[in-house]
Protein backbone atom coordinates (compact mmCIF):
# COMPACT_ATOMS: atom_id res chain seq x y z
CA UNK A 1 0.00 0.00 0.00
CA UNK A 2 1.94 2.96 -1.26
CA UNK A 3 1.09 6.41 -0.15
CA UNK A 4 0.26 8.99 -2.76
CA UNK A 5 2.76 11.76 -2.08
CA UNK A 6 1.01 14.24 -4.37
CA UNK A 7 -2.32 14.13 -2.58
CA UNK A 8 -1.14 12.98 0.86
CA UNK A 9 -3.88 10.34 0.94
CA UNK A 10 -3.47 6.59 1.11
CA UNK A 11 -4.68 4.56 -1.88
CA UNK A 12 -7.35 2.83 0.22
CA UNK A 13 -8.91 6.11 1.22
CA UNK A 14 -8.92 7.23 -2.41
CA UNK A 15 -10.98 4.16 -3.27
CA UNK A 16 -13.62 5.28 -0.77
CA UNK A 17 -13.18 2.34 1.58
CA UNK A 18 -13.20 2.74 5.34
CA UNK A 19 -9.71 2.44 6.74
CA UNK A 20 -9.00 -0.25 9.34
CA UNK A 21 -9.30 0.55 13.05
CA UNK A 22 -6.16 -0.01 15.12
CA UNK A 23 -6.20 -0.12 18.92
CA UNK A 24 -2.95 0.96 20.60
CA UNK A 25 -2.60 -0.26 24.19
CA UNK A 26 0.18 1.44 26.16
CA UNK A 27 0.44 3.46 29.36
CA UNK A 28 3.04 5.85 27.90
CA UNK A 29 1.32 8.97 26.51
CA UNK A 30 4.36 9.87 24.39
CA UNK A 31 4.35 6.45 22.73
CA UNK A 32 0.59 6.69 22.12
CA UNK A 33 1.08 10.10 20.52
CA UNK A 34 3.91 8.87 18.28
CA UNK A 35 2.04 5.77 17.10
CA UNK A 36 -1.14 7.74 16.50
CA UNK A 37 0.73 10.24 14.31
CA UNK A 38 2.41 7.50 12.27
CA UNK A 39 -0.79 5.51 11.75
CA UNK A 40 -3.14 8.42 11.14
CA UNK A 41 -0.71 9.84 8.55
CA UNK A 42 -1.40 6.64 6.60
CA UNK A 43 -5.15 7.05 7.00
CA UNK A 44 -5.76 4.43 9.70
CA UNK A 45 -8.42 5.00 12.36
CA UNK A 46 -6.75 4.91 15.78
CA UNK A 47 -8.17 4.11 19.19
CA UNK A 48 -6.16 4.24 22.43
CA UNK A 49 -6.27 2.40 25.73
CA UNK A 50 -3.92 3.04 28.64
CA UNK A 51 -4.49 -0.27 30.42
CA UNK A 52 -5.27 -3.86 29.67
CA UNK A 53 -8.70 -3.72 31.27
CA UNK A 54 -9.63 -0.60 29.31
CA UNK A 55 -8.41 -2.28 26.10
CA UNK A 56 -10.49 -5.42 26.65
CA UNK A 57 -13.58 -3.33 27.40
CA UNK A 58 -13.05 -1.27 24.23
CA UNK A 59 -12.45 -4.39 22.11
CA UNK A 60 -15.70 -5.96 23.28
CA UNK A 61 -17.68 -2.80 22.46
CA UNK A 62 -15.94 -1.89 19.19
CA UNK A 63 -13.65 -4.64 17.90
CA UNK A 64 -10.62 -3.20 16.13
CA UNK A 65 -9.06 -4.67 13.00
CA UNK A 66 -5.65 -4.91 14.72
CA UNK A 67 -4.17 -4.40 18.21
CA UNK A 68 -0.76 -2.97 19.10
CA UNK A 69 -0.06 -4.02 22.69
CA UNK A 70 2.71 -3.10 25.11
CA UNK A 71 3.94 -5.75 27.55
CA UNK A 72 4.85 -3.61 30.56
CA UNK A 73 2.11 -1.36 31.86
CA UNK A 74 0.79 -1.26 35.45
CA UNK A 75 2.40 -4.66 36.02
CA UNK A 76 5.51 -6.09 34.37
CA UNK A 77 3.55 -8.59 32.28
CA UNK A 78 0.13 -6.91 31.94
CA UNK A 79 0.31 -7.13 28.15
CA UNK A 80 0.95 -10.89 28.33
CA UNK A 81 -2.20 -11.32 30.41
CA UNK A 82 -4.21 -9.23 27.94
CA UNK A 83 -2.90 -11.24 24.97
CA UNK A 84 -3.99 -14.49 26.62
CA UNK A 85 -7.47 -13.12 27.37
CA UNK A 86 -7.83 -11.74 23.84
CA UNK A 87 -6.84 -15.01 22.17
CA UNK A 88 -9.06 -17.03 24.55
CA UNK A 89 -12.16 -14.99 23.68
CA UNK A 90 -13.98 -16.53 20.67
CA UNK A 91 -15.34 -13.12 19.64
CA UNK A 92 -11.88 -11.49 19.65
CA UNK A 93 -9.30 -14.20 18.91
CA UNK A 94 -9.31 -13.46 15.16
CA UNK A 95 -7.94 -9.93 15.73
CA UNK A 96 -4.24 -9.71 14.81
CA UNK A 97 -2.14 -8.87 17.86
CA UNK A 98 1.24 -7.17 17.53
CA UNK A 99 3.19 -6.86 20.76
CA UNK A 100 5.41 -3.79 21.04
CA UNK A 101 7.84 -3.58 23.93
CA UNK A 102 11.34 -2.98 25.17
CA UNK A 103 11.07 -5.81 27.72
CA UNK A 104 13.54 -8.06 25.89
CA UNK A 105 16.27 -5.45 26.41
CA UNK A 106 15.25 -4.51 29.97
CA UNK A 107 16.06 -5.92 33.38
CA UNK A 108 12.74 -7.80 33.14
CA UNK A 109 13.74 -9.80 30.05
CA UNK A 110 14.05 -13.05 32.01
CA UNK A 111 10.42 -12.71 33.18
CA UNK A 112 9.00 -12.59 29.65
CA UNK A 113 7.58 -16.05 28.75
CA UNK A 114 8.43 -15.76 25.05
CA UNK A 115 7.17 -19.15 23.84
CA UNK A 116 3.86 -18.97 25.71
CA UNK A 117 2.62 -15.57 24.55
CA UNK A 118 -0.15 -15.77 21.93
CA UNK A 119 0.80 -12.97 19.57
CA UNK A 120 0.96 -12.64 15.80
CA UNK A 121 4.06 -10.42 15.60
CA UNK A 122 6.64 -8.61 17.73
CA UNK A 123 8.12 -5.12 17.38
CA UNK A 124 10.87 -3.88 19.68
CA UNK A 125 10.89 -0.38 21.12
CA UNK A 126 12.03 2.11 20.10
CA UNK A 127 9.94 1.59 17.00
CA UNK A 128 11.01 2.40 13.47
CA UNK A 129 8.02 3.99 11.69
CA UNK A 130 8.55 2.17 8.39
CA UNK A 131 8.87 -1.21 10.13
CA UNK A 132 5.72 -0.51 12.14
CA UNK A 133 3.78 0.33 8.97
CA UNK A 134 5.17 -2.67 7.09
CA UNK A 135 4.13 -4.99 9.93
CA UNK A 136 0.66 -3.43 10.23
CA UNK A 137 0.09 -3.68 6.47
CA UNK A 138 1.03 -7.36 6.52
CA UNK A 139 -1.96 -8.11 8.75
CA UNK A 140 -4.42 -5.65 7.18
CA UNK A 141 -4.20 -6.67 3.53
Amino acid sequence: MRRSRERGVSPRRQEGKAMPKILIVDDDPDFLFLCRRILEAEGYQVMEARSGSQALEMMRKTPPDLVLLDVMMSTTLEGVDVSKMLKADPALRHIPLIMISSITTSEYASEYPEERVPIDAWISKPIQPEFLLKTVRRFLK
